[in-house]
C-alpha cells in the first residue's frame, strides 16, 4: 500500500501496526506545546493520552478512557481543561444516578408559582463522566442525545449546549460488578477509545518524588495535605478562541484520496472478516480521517501520513467491532484481528 499526501512528498506505508505513536518535537505546534507544558507540570508521562484528549477537542468528538483506578485519568482531563480555560464539570456515575442529575430539571418557584429551569452539570464545555459504565441504561440513553446532537430536552423545551462541548468518559475494565456494558450505539458515538497503560518505573518514581514536595493546604486553623489536583495551575495559557482557531487550522490539513480510500477499506475489512460478527459503521471511517487530520496538526504537519493511520487505528476501530462467538472460543483477540487487517493493507 502506497499512501501519498497530494502536494507533499510521497510516503510509503513503512510503519508497523504495533509501532508506538511518536511524540512531535517541541515547537512543531505551538498550541500543542502550550497544552503539554501546562499538563506536564502536574502529570508525569502519558503524553499519548494528552494527545488523544487534544484530538477529541480539535475534532469535536468524544473520548472514552479505559484504565484501572489511580493512573491519572481524571487529573489529565482536568489539567487540559484548565490549560485552555474551558468550563469543566465532573459527574461520578453511580447506579442510583438519575437523568435529571446530569441534564437538569424544572423546579417550581414558590414565590412566583412558575417553573424555572435548573441546569445540570452537562451545561459545560468539558464533561468528565467518571465510570460511565456504572450508570443505568436510562442515564446512558439520556447522555446519548447530548453527545450526538449537542442539545438536551428538559420538560418540553430543548436547550443547546455550550460550544465547544465534549464528553470524556472513563471506565474500569477490570471490575465488572454492578456495571452496565455500554451498548454498541453509544460506543459508536465515541470518536476514540484509548486504553491506559501503567507508567514506567522512572515515571512512577517521579510521581512519588513530586508528591513529597506537596505542602499542606490551610483551612482556618486546620490543614489538609495537598493532592495533585491542588497543584494544577489556575492561570490558563490558552482560551476558547485559541481552540477555535486551532480547530479551523485542522480543517485545512490535507487528506489525499489514497489516504481516504485506505481508511474506508480498513472499515470495509471489518465487515468481511470471518472472525468479526459486527463490523464498523461509516462513523469509523469518518473518525479515522478526522482524527488523523488533528494528529497531523498536533505534529506540525499540513498533511496526513501513514503514521497517523497506524497510530490511531486501534483507538478508532476496536470499540466499534465485535468478534464472533466462534473466534472468542478459539482464543482470538480483537487486537490480533486488527493487526492482520492492517498488514493486509501494507
Amino acid at each position: 500500500m502506497n499512501m501519498t499526501t497530494g502536494n507533499t512528498p510521497s510516503n510509503t506505508m513503512s510503519s508497523s501496526p504495533s509501532q508506538p505513536a511518536t511524540i512531535p518535537a517541541v515547537g512543531a505546534c505551538p498550541f500543542a506545546d502550550t497544552v503539554r507544558t501546562h499538563v506536564g507540570k502536574t502529570v508525569v508521562g502519558q503524553q499519548v493520552v494528552v494527545e488523544r484528549v487534544m484530538i477529541a477537542l480539535l475534532t469535536g468528538g468524544h473520548l472514552l478512557l479505559e484504565g484501572v483506578p489511580g493512573i491519572a485519568k481524571t487529573l489529565i482531563v482536568q489539567s487540559v481543561a484548565k490549560a485552555i480555560d474551558l468550563k469543566f464539570s465532573r459527574v461520578q456515575f453511580t447506579i442510583d444516578l438519575l437523568p435529571s442529575d446530569i441534564l437538569g430539571s424544572e423546579i417550581l418557584d414558590q414565590k412566583t408559582s412558575e417553573f424555572r429551569i435548573h441546569r445540570g452539570p452537562i451545561f459545560t464545555n468539558l464533561l468528565l463522566a467518571d465510570e460511565i459504565n456504572r450508570a443505568s441504561p436510562k442515564v446512558q440513553s439520556a447522555l446519548l442525545e447530548a453527545m450526538q446532537e449537542r442539545k438536551v430536552s428538559i420538560g418540553d423545551t430543548s436547550h443547546v449546549l455550550p460550544a465547544p462541548f465534549l464528553v470524556i468518559a472513563t471506565q474500569n475494565p477490570i471490575e465488572q460488578s454492578g456495571t452496565f456494558e455500554l451498548p454498541e450505539a453509544q460506543l459508536d458515538r465515541f470518536l476514540l477509545r484509548h486504553r491506559f497503560s501503567y507508567p514506567s518505573a522512572e515515571e512512577e518514581t517521579e510521581v512519588v518524588r513530586r508528591s513529597l514536595k506537596l505542602k499542606l493546604k490551610r483551612q482556618g486553623d486546620g490543614a489538609v495535605p495537598m493532592s495533585a489536583f491542588d497543584a494544577i495551575e489556575d492561570g490558563a495559557k490558552l482560551h476558547i478562541r485559541d481552540l477555535s482557531e486551532a480547530m479551523a487550522a485542522v480543517q485545512n490539513v490535507h487528506v489525499s484520496e489514497v489516504f481516504l480510500r485506505d481508511c474506508v477499506e480498513l472499515v470495509h475489512l471489518t465487515r468481511k472478516h470471518p472472525d468479526i460478527e459486527l463490523g464498523c459503521s461509516p462513523r469509523a471511517a469518518l473518525a479515522l480521517v478526522h482524527a488523523s487530520r488533528a494528529r497531523a496538526f498536533l505534529h506540525g504537519r499540513e498533511y496526513t501520513i501513514p503514521e497517523d493511520f497506524f497510530a490511531l487505528a486501534e483507538d478508532v476501530i476496536l470499540h466499534r467491532m465485535r468478534l464472533s462467538y466462534e473466534a472468542l472460543a478459539m482464543g482470538r483477540k480483537s487486537t490480533d484481528v486488527l493487526t492482520e487487517m492492517l498488514r493486509s493493507l501494507a
